[in-house]
Order: C-alpha cells, then structure tokens, then sequence
C-alpha cells in the first residue's frame, strides 16, 4: 500500500459495481477516505438471462460484498456507503452534506455514475430512439455530473486546502467514455452525453483554475464490465472489439482507475481541463 491520497476524502458514485467499484479500491488503497455513493449498496447484475445483454442498473446481485464493506474488511478505516440518485439536486447535495459530516471534508469528487441504454437492448440509430431513453440517459450522464460538480465544488471552495498540496483546494474526476471524443454506431443518447460531460469537465475547469480546484475527465474505452455484455457475449462483435485496440483487447475497470488516482493526487498537480482517454490505444485508429 502507498499513500499518494493519504488525508484525502473522496466520494466516488457508482461505486457498487464496475469502474466506480475499481476507482473506489483504488483510492483506499492510496489512503484516501472513501465515500461511496450509488442508488443501491449491492453490485448490479451482469447479464439479462432473456436477452444476453446488460440488465438494467436496478437488477442487483444477490452475491458479493458490498463496496464499502469491502474497502473496510481490506484496507480498514471507516468507508461509508450513502444512498443517491443523482439526477436529483436534493440527493447531491445531502451526500455532499453527509461525506462532510462523517468526514469533516471533501477533498475528490468522482462523477462516475453512468448509464447506457443503448446497451440494454438492439441497436437502433436516431431515427428509432425513444425520447424517454434519451432523456434518461441525459439525466444521469450529463445533468448527474452537473450536479456532483456543483455540490462538491460548493463544499470545496469553503474549506482550508491540505497542508502540503500547494494551496490546492480540490479534485473533480468525471467519467466520460471515447464516445465523447469520437462516434460510434447506434448510441446517439450515450455519444451525446458523453460529449456533454468531456465539455462540461473544459468550462468548469477554466472557471475554477483560479480556485485551485482541478476538473478533469476519464475517457475509457471498452472495459469487460456489466455494461458491455452486448458485446463481450456476441462472438463476432467481441472479436470485432477485442481486434479495435492495439493492446489486443478490452480493458478491465483496474486500467481506468489507475488513471484515476493520477488525476487525484499530487502527480496531477498542473493538469486541469483535460479529457483522458484509457482506452488500450481505440483512437488512433
């Protein structure tokens, strides 16, 4: 164990299963205090037995240990779990509220929470997709992180920065997605969004540098969770997949979340604004 985040608190959302679950480990392991936030404490369900495709975020699994119960019986502390749903300003902001209590500060903001429908069901193009699925998606991918950003940077610019962190007063990570940078077929309402977050993550980076508040996001490509089971269970699309990344594959959440505690810490100390791609080489194609 290192402690590149030791004295650090942070909340990561989504934190019960995939990248936000990989992010939050990761932090603890830094040293960090953790503040896991999601709608339900239990990892999400994989698979959709009828379709083969990811099931929906509000199927959870009846196995596994829950984020923060992990975190504690692994690395120690006290790592809480707080009940969210971030498309609601009143849900951000008593998270916020809630971290700081038990903790007496926020020092990361991970706005990792994300949806996909598109990965739940056929593919469709703009033309076929429903109104109600795109402002679902909107809901929780842009308007979600709206909210984090608000709420933390709030609590943020009110407190001391840490001793030692060069006057640095916060970090914001947002989970975007290399459909923010480029296109890709039938995900209009998820390309969107993650459009929405990469330039949200610019203009609140510019407006708080001189708070010393950072804002960056996370650009992964194609990572093996629940939300790509379209394709990891579809053998010509996986290896169709698989054969777009000059790595040889599809990446693991761990990938990302070593990105992450980069954008956290002191490594990261002249970086802002930026939109990382992880992504075991998608783009340069």
């Amino acid at each position: 164990m290192s402690s590149r985040l030791s004295g650090k608190t942070a909340i990561v959302t989504g934190s019960s299963s995939g990248l936000g679950r990989a992010i939050a480990t990761a932090y603890a392991e830094e040293g960090a205090q953790i503040c896991c936030v999601d709608l339900y404490p239990t990892l999400r369900n994989q698979i959709d037995s009828k379709t083969g495709k990811a099931d929906s975020f509000h199927n959870r699994s009846t196995d596994g240990v829950p984020t923060h119960e992990y975190l504690k019986s692994t690395f120690g502390g006290n790592p809480i779990f707080v009940t969210a749903n971030f498309t609601k300003a009143g849900d951000v902001e008593a998270a916020v509220a809630e971290c700081v209590r038990q903790f007496g500060r926020l020092d990361i903001m991970v706005n990792n929470a994300g949806i996909s429908v598109e990965s739940t069901r056929p593919p469709l193009r703009i033309h076929e997709t429903s109104e109600d699925d795109y402002d679902k998606t909107m809901a929780v991918n842009a308007k979600g992180i709206f909210l984090g950003c608000k709420y933390a940077i709030k609590q943020m610019l009110q407190q001391d920065p840490l001793p030692g962190c060069n006057g640095d007063k916060g970090w914001i990570v947002n989970t975007a997605s290399v459909q923010g940078l480029v296109s890709y077929h039938c995900t209009p309402s998820y390309c969107a969004s993650k459009g929405a977050c990469v330039q949200l993550t610019r203009q609140v980076a510019l407006d708080y540098g001189p708070d010393r508040i950072h804002c960056n996001c996370l650009c992964p490509g194609f990572l093996k969770t629940a939300m790509t089971q379209n394709l990891q269970n579809d053998p010509d699309l996986f290896r169709a997949t698989n054969a777009a990344h000059p790595f040889g594959g599809m990446g693991v959440p761990e990938d990302v979340a070593r990105a992450a505690v980069f954008l956290a810490s002191a490594d990261a100390a002249w970086v802002t604004g930026v939109p990382l791609p992880v992504d075991g080489g998608f783009l340069t194609h």
